[in-house]
Formats: C-alpha cells, structure tokens, sequence
C-alpha cells in the first residue's frame, strides 16, 4: 500500500517526504541520546562550578579573611560549611537548604576525610543533592552543595538552548534542502516540456547550464534530437531517391515491354531489347535484395538452430570467385588461415561480397584480404576516406562520396554485429582496411 502510494508521488513530493522523515528521525534520536547523557553532563557542569567556587573560599581562608567577607559575593543557590579542629561550624548561611540528618551524615564525612578532594551524592529526602568535601588541613575541611533548583534551572536551560538550536538548525537546513530541490525540479520540468512540445513536433530549444547528471542528460537529450531529426530527413531524402532509382528500371521495362508488344523494339532487335530488360531488372533485383536483407538478418539471428561454425575461408574464397569478374584487372591477393566464425553461412557471405564489392569499386591496382584468427580484414590501394566521414560509413541511408545512398556496408555492420562482432575503417598512407573483429 505504502508503495502504490509513494509511486503516486511527485518527485518534489517524495524528495521532501525523505526529507521530513530524516530529519524528525534525526530530531528524535537526538533528544533521546541527550536525554540519556544530559543528567552526567549537568552532573559533571555543578561539580565544575562547586570546585572553582570552592577554591575561591579555600583561597580567602587561607588569607585569614573574616567571616562576612569569606564567601565573597555568595550565591543562595550555594552551601559552604566549614569544619574547624575545634568543633566549629562556619556556613553562608544557607543551612536551611540541608536537612538536619543530611547534615549530620555529612558532618561525618568531613571528619572521616583526611586528605583530598572528594565527590558526593546524597538522596535524602527523595531529592539528589550534589556535594564536594575537601581537606584545607589537617583540621579543617570544607563543604560545598549547589541546591536542587538551581541543578534544574540549569538542566531546563541547557535542555532549552539544544531544542532551540536543533530547531534552528533543522529550519535552515530544510530550506537549504528546499532550495537543493528547486534546483533539482525546474530542469527535470524542463526537460519534460521540451519532451513533450519535440513528441508534438514544435520546434522547441533546451539550455540547462549544469555539468552534472541532469546536464549530462539535457545534451543527451539535444544530441539525440539532433541525431533523430537528421536520420529523419535521411530517410526521407533516401526514400524519395530509391523511389526515384526503382522507378527508372521499372519504367524501362514497362516501355520496352509494351513497344514488344506492339511489335516494335525499342533497341535495334528483340534481343538487345530483350537484354536491356533483363539488365535494368537485376538492378532492380539487386536494390530490393539489399533492402531485404538489411531487415531480415535480425528475423534469421533468433534461430538458434541455425547457428553454426562457419568456415571463414571457404565463404571469403566463394565470395572473391563469385565478385572478382566485375573488375578483373584489380589484382586479388589473399592471406587467408583456416579460422571458423560462429554464425549462419548466408549472411557470412553476404558480408564478404558487400566488403569485396566495396573494395572493387575504389581499389586502383589491388585487394588484399586477410583472415587470422578472429579477424577478417579487406584493403584496397584505392584514395583515404575523409576524417569526418569515417565514422559514419555504417549508417543506413547514409550519402556517399558521390551522392549515392548504398546499404552494402549498413549491411556489413549489422551482419557483424548480430553475431556479436565489430567492424570499422581505417585509413592507411596508401589505402583503406575494413576490420571485422569476432568478440
């Protein structure tokens, strides 16, 4: 119940509920410690106050002061009784405070007392009353009690200032954690409308000047508006140039089709007619074959039955046999280890045609094509790719050097990662390796 309930919350709402539950757990568990120490430290406090106010007396008599300067400027919360060697008892005359009894107990000590300093605690009469006995000689000692009242007064007004300061501390901190929440909620907010106005599609900004995890998420956020909206106009932009591309051999086909018909051929004869055809509809074949493979190879990964050890030689050694004819002047040269990659056959293939075929298309003199342990690189003495598009080679969509939208090597990295592999470019002084490295 309590966890529906604290899920329903605000997150301004939870934050200060912690805060609230902290610190009156704090606040209590404060005032119980202190509660349980403050009658040691009151108890420690008048013993201080006894023995400094006793020394002082202890000082004057020793200078053989009379009686009525002797106690000084005297505190009625204060007992002094001084024992003589001759049975006299000299006070400050707040003898009334004690007991009979209690003065006769502690007449007796006084006697019973040799040397030193000593502490007491009497419980006559139902009450603690906090005592020190010290030898100023060998006969004469003397007696100093601080009343009940003032013990409590004390007690009270200690008790007073540390609810006084807790409350004031408690109070500046809450709204130090107050503030510490504003700062926390208004960016939060504002994330969200930017959110919601960008799942609107308005053009919406968002600046939150802070370097820390709610910054971090801010310009995450920005960046993959940015990145979204980009792939967006990609796609749209692809879209209406694969609808171009397939609309011109579609086109052909249907004219040279119908002029067939009719009897008539568009080129010359009804073969060569024939034969532009043919040509235009593999291109046609060959644009709706990488679409579909782009989008199946996720489909044939969830297999698991169809995974198998793939010799890597063998699908490198059929690609090169299959694609080598498109250029044949480009020299082939190949180093390749007997190494088998975990996978499916087909797509294995699919990867090396598309990297062979990519590396036919720039190459100038030569391809080498290595395969050593878990790693199949192709290279092609063909020109550097610039900096700045080397790391963008594997997105779909993605416009080549010469304006063209090709998904061969979109094709490659999603190949390689379904069977968790990694693939990148890399230029060389004379050249371009594409790296597919196994995990």
């Amino acid at each position: 119940m309590f966890k529906m309930f604290y899920k329903k919350l605000t997150l301004a709402q939870q934050l200060l509920g912690v805060m609230l539950i902290f610190i009156t757990v704090f606040s209590l568990l404060f005032l119980f410690i202190l509660s349980l120490n403050i009658d040691a430290f009151v108890r420690n406090q008048m013993y201080g106050i006894i023995k400094r106010t006793q020394n002082n007396i202890i000082y004057n008599y020793r200078l053989s002061l009379r009686e009525e300067l002797l106690y000084g400027a005297n505190d009625p919360n204060i007992i002094h009784v001084i024992f003589t060697h001759d049975g006299n008892v000299v006070t400050s005359n707040n003898l009334p405070l004690i007991s009979n009894q209690l003065f006769g107990e502690i007449k007796s000590l006084a006697l019973e007392q040799t040397t030193g300093t000593q502490d007491y605690i009497s419980e006559s009469d139902h009450r603690k009353l906090l005592f020190t006995i010290t030898r100023i000689d060998q006969d004469t000692a003397i007696m100093t009690a601080i009343s009940n009242n003032y013990r409590d007064e004390f007690k009270t007004s200690l008790l007073n200032n540390t609810v006084n300061i807790l409350v004031t501390v408690t109070g500046v901190l809450f709204l130090l954690l107050m503030a510490w929440v504003a700062t926390i909620i208004r960016p939060l907010n504002q994330i969200r409308s930017y959110v919601e106005k960008r799942r609107l599609g308005q053009d919406v900004h968002l600046n939150i000047d802070r370097d820390d995890e709610i910054g971090d998420l801010a310009k995450a956020l920005v960046a993959m508006n940015v990145e979204v909206k980009r792939a967006y106009e990609q796609k749209e932009e692809m879209i209406h140039n694969i609808s171009h591309d397939l609309k011109t051999p579609i086109a052909t086909i249907r004219s040279y089709s119908e002029s067939i018909l009719d009897g008539v051929y568009p080129y010359d004869t009804l073969e060569k007619s024939v034969e532009v055809i043919l040509q235009h509809a593999q291109r046609l074949e060959s644009k709706v074959k990488g679409l579909l493979t782009l989008n199946r190879v996720d489909y044939v990964s969830k297999d698991p039955t169809m995974m198998v050890s793939i010799d890597m030689k063998k699908v490198v050694e059929d690609a090169i046999l299959s694609m080598k004819v498109i250029r044949p002047e480009i020299k082939i040269e190949m180093n390749i280890e007997s190494h088998t990659f975990f996978g499916i056959e087909e797509p294995w293939r699919i990867l090396c045609e598309n990297l062979i075929d990519n590396a036919l298309r720039y190459a100038q003199t030569k391809i080498v094509i290595k395969v050593k342990g878990k790693t199949l690189e192709v290279f092609n003495d063909g020109e550097p790719i610039e900096a700045e598009r080397i790391h963008r080679l594997f997105i779909p969509y993605e416009k080549g050097k010469n304006g063209n939208f090709g998904l061969g090597l979109a094709i490659v990295k999603k190949i390689a990662n379904t069977f968790n592999c990694t693939v990148s470019a890399k230029n060389h002084k004379e050249g371009v390796s594409f790296i597919v490295k196994g995990n």
